[in-house]
């Protein structure tokens, strides 16, 4: 169990860091589409729950492969 909640938070920093570092680069840069990052992990995080289909959590559920897969389309 403990190590799922490892995973959980691992991904919720993964996809937190996408979040800065898409508006970093907006505001250092002055170019919008950084923010299209953003949207597109946003998108991800919106259907997640409908497809059961998440990059970071498949490329976690490979990296940590003694835990419990977390929506692996199942």
């Amino acid at each position: 169990m403990e190590k799922n909640i490892f995973k959980v938070r691992a991904h919720d920093a993964i996809v937190g860091v996408l979040y800065l570092v898409s508006v970093g680069l907006t505001l250092y840069t002055t170019n919008l589409d950084f923010l299209w990052i953003a949207v597109a992990v946003g998108g991800l995080q919106l259907i997640s729950p409908i497809t059961k289909f998440c990059p970071v959590y498949l490329i976690l559920n490979k990296l940590m492969p003694n835990t419990d897969p977390i929506q692996n389309g199942k």
